[in-house]
């Protein structure tokens, strides 16, 4: 049966998001849940969600999703609710995953076991996918480790804050899985191909670069945080405010805390780095992938043969389901999205690598931990033509189409422009010819407020990809040689 959710109109994708959708079902609470693994509170306006399970990391698992939902229902239709934010308990992490333990234990039961976990992750991308369309203002405070089921909490958000704690991976590809939680939404559209090198090596980036990269859309002090809050609860919008104007307002409220980026943590995915990412993770096939880091020289080199002995070490079909999902995902709505994430997921569940990847790296207790042992057991054994992420793509009776909560749809983020430029904007604005190199960054900069970084990302931009002309004007490089041919 198809999957396919209605891809609407990148121009009206905003106020589709808007429109009223009824909630297609009630999660609650079950008995034998945990008890105050999750608070939540009220301060005038602000509603917050606190994760709190700090001694394991905040993973979310069952229990949490069950308490977050209902709350989260409540205050989109409350209007004394202004502004959700969520955030971690504890100073280490925002959340650092799911709970993907008890997942691979439930799948050593067998079939039952892999559907009880096929079921959780239903349950996790149902409110993945309700963050991303929510109607009310949501912010994430991505304040220390961030990563699997805490980048779906976070990622798909309006505001998402990082700090100088933050922690920012999709690890999936070292457990034998696959970076999901919308992740096929997120990362095919960043820069470049800088989504494709996350989701085959797992690669963190951490606390400015996580703002630099445009995975976060602001950076501030982690003892900041308590004070935002506090401003965000003294909030008041006009009846009359939409959404919009509404974000702009908290926009605003958020740069009352910046306090400047550090200067001992430069942009790290730029210059020849980035280049050589560029390079390497844009062929159409792994195998090109591994064969472009071989063939590069220079100052690149040694992190070539870096990222090479980590790609060895990864699961060869997560590294190969991996590669597929960047490439095929880019015309998957957000809905499309977590309905084709739980297909693959559920095929995960019943491949071996999901069960050996989180036993050899985060069950056992050897020291050092054992080497996990994938099927297929290394890169070089998947021949040309084996095309092995295929199975993981196609739709199985077996997996009924996920109901996501609501019928609220988008084929790009609504709100992306609260986030730092796009190569696109900034493309955009060179290529009308009319400024010069320093014209671009302040035009960046007044359009983002004075925002704090931009003019980095902006100038490494112009560095990368621009020349300038005779008359001292800023010009694309593709657009210069294209005039010098003529």
């Amino acid at each position: 049966m198809p999957l396919r959710a209605k891809i609407l109109d990148p121009r009206v994708a905003s106020r589709a998001q808007m429109s009223t959708s009824p909630i297609n079902e009630t999660i609650k609470e079950l008995p034998g849940d945990e008890p105050e693994d999750v608070l939540c509170n009220n301060l005038y306006g602000l509603r917050t969600i606190e994760l709190n399970r700090p001694g394991k990391l905040n993973a979310l698992n069952a229990s949490m999703i069950r308490k977050i939902v209902p709350r989260l229902v409540e205050w989109e239709k409350s209007d004394m609710a202004n502004v959700v934010v969520m955030k971690g308990a504890g100073d280490k992490a925002f959340c650092a995953g799911g709970d993907v333990q008890a997942l691979a234990k439930k799948n050593m039961e067998g079939p039952e076991g892999q559907k009880a976990s096929s079921d959780y992750f239903a349950l996790e991308y149902k409110l993945d996918h309700y963050i991303a369309t929510y109607q009310k203002p949501y912010i994430a405070f991505m304040d220390g480790i961030t990563m699997g089921g805490g980048v779906g909490l976070s990622i798909h958000a309006p505001f998402r804050i990082a700090t100088e704690r933050t922690v920012f991976a999709m690890p999936e590809t070292t457990i034998g899985f696959f970076p999901d939680v919308g992740a096929s939404f997120f990362l095919p559209r960043m820069a470049g191909s800088i989504g494709t090198y996350l989701a085959l090596t797992s690669d963190r980036l951490t606390g400015a670069n996580v703002f630099y990269s445009g995975v976060a859309t602001h950076y501030l002090h982690s003892t900041s945080l308590p004070s935002l809050e506090s401003r965000l609860a003294e909030l008041r919008f006009r009846d009359y405010d939409d959404i919009h104007k509404r974000l702009a307002i908290i926009e605003m409220t958020i740069e009352e805390f910046a306090t400047g980026l550090p200067h001992t943590e430069p942009l790290l995915l730029g210059g020849e780095l980035r280049q050589a990412i560029d390079r390497c993770f844009s062929k159409g096939t792994v195998a090109e992938v591994m064969e472009a880091l071989k063939q590069e020289q220079g100052p690149t080199q040694a992190w070539a043969e870096k990222t090479l002995d980590t790609l060895h070490q990864r699961s060869p079909t997560s590294v190969h389901v991996a590669h597929t999902q960047m490439q095929v995902a880019r015309d998957w709505s957000i809905s499309d999205t977590f309905q084709r994430e739980h297909q693959i997921a559920s095929n995960f569940m019943k491949h071996p690598d999901f069960t050996e990847g989180v036993t050899a790296r985060l069950i056992s207790k050897e020291k050092p931990k054992p080497t996990p042992k994938w099927q297929p057991a290394s890169l070089e054994e998947v021949q040309p033509g084996d095309d092995i992420a295929a199975p993981f793509f196609k739709v199985s009776n077996d997996v009924p189409t996920l109901k996501l909560l609501t019928d609220r749809d988008y084929a790009d983020y609504p709100y992306k422009s609260f986030g730092v430029p796009t190569e696109d904007d900034i493309q955009a604005v060179v290529s009308e010819g009319r400024r010069t190199p320093r014209e671009v960054v302040e035009h960046f900069i007044r359009r983002k407020n004075g925002r704090q970084g931009i003019s980095t990302i902006v100038e490494e931009f112009l560095a990368r990809k621009t020349i300038v002309n005779e008359a001292g004007k800023a010009e694309w490089e593709n657009d210069f040689n294209r005039m010098s041919e003529q």
